[in-house]
């Protein structure tokens, strides 16, 4: 995942469509001769990588003429979004639309199941942006640290002295939250809950009690089954950093546990079309 995959033949594009099943592919139609297909080639890599999840393919009209007349295409570029080998949309990128195409995968990349953020509409699980290099969490256990409970795959946090947990979680842009889901024990998972936004630095468990927070919740069990737990979004438009203070769990036992921590949302940004060098032509020039 998070590569291109170049597509030789019809054969192989069919091959690469039934093996992806649920998950988006996203396909640049693309030509050597083409000067907008040069420029966001690179942009193409860059959202690749940024979007693992998803399968990208390349395919040369010219090397893959029956593909391109298969699938309708007539300019170059073309992206073509699939899911389950059926097409959703295209989206001619025209002058290299860098934001256009990557708002469009922002819309279709979802879950695996092919739902916008796991049943959040319009938003996608924000994990993809996550700097784990540059989270912490205090009082995690050493077994069962912090990033266990990031994938929903094997694993979960336990705090380690005591109930509490303070999680900071940084992204790697800008981003807006809608809500959060949280997996947990029905006994062990969390239950009052501080959060606080654009910290400096990760904060203590004395300042966490003590300072403003951006907003607190009281989960119910019911919330702890993965259901969307809605934020004040209109709080929530800007965000680099967030903290989670847990104060403590739904039995009152010395362990908290969370199974999987999703905060669901959307980036602020789009690809910097100054990221990449021109390829071809000079500024002013169309192609």
């Amino acid at each position: 995942m998070g590569s291109v995959r170049q597509i030789t033949d019809e054969a192989n594009f069919q091959t690469e469509l039934a093996s992806a099943s649920t998950r988006l592919v996203v396909a640049d139609f693309t030509a050597t001769w083409c000067g907008p297909c040069q420029r966001i080639a690179p942009i193409f890599q860059q959202l690749a990588a940024k979007y693992p999840k998803a399968v990208f393919l390349k395919i040369d009209v010219d090397q893959c003429q029956e593909t391109a007349a298969a699938q309708g295409v007539s300019a170059m570029p073309t992206f073509i979004f699939y899911r389950n080998k059926v097409s959703k949309s295209r989206s001619f990128a025209k002058g290299a639309d860098a934001a256009t195409l990557e708002n469009k995968i922002q819309q279709y990349y979802g879950s695996d199941e092919g739902e916008d953020a796991e049943g959040v509409a319009g938003h996608m699980d924000l994990h993809p942006f996550i700097s784990k290099a540059q989270c912490e969490c205090l009082n995690e256990s050493d077994d069962h640290p912090f990033t266990h409970c990031l994938t929903s795959e094997g694993g979960y946090l336990q705090s380690d002295c005591d109930e509490q947990l303070i999680i900071s979680i940084t992204f790697n842009q800008a981003v807006k939250i809608h809500s959060i889901k949280v997996k947990a024990p029905s006994d062990k998972g969390p239950k009052y809950v501080r959060i606080f936004i654009n910290q400096p630095r990760t904060l203590d468990f004395d300042l966490a009690d003590s300072y403003t927070s951006i907003q607190d919740l009281e989960l119910t069990p019911e919330d702890l089954e993965g259901n969307p737990v809605n934020l004040r979004y209109v709080k929530f438009q800007n965000v680099q950093n967030i903290q989670f203070f847990i104060k403590d769990n739904q039995s009152g036992d010395e362990v908290t546990q969370i199974d999987h921590l999703a905060i669901i949302g959307s980036p602020i940004n789009t690809t910097n079309m100054g990221d990449f060098k021109r390829v071809a032509g000079k500024k002013g020039e169309s192609h």
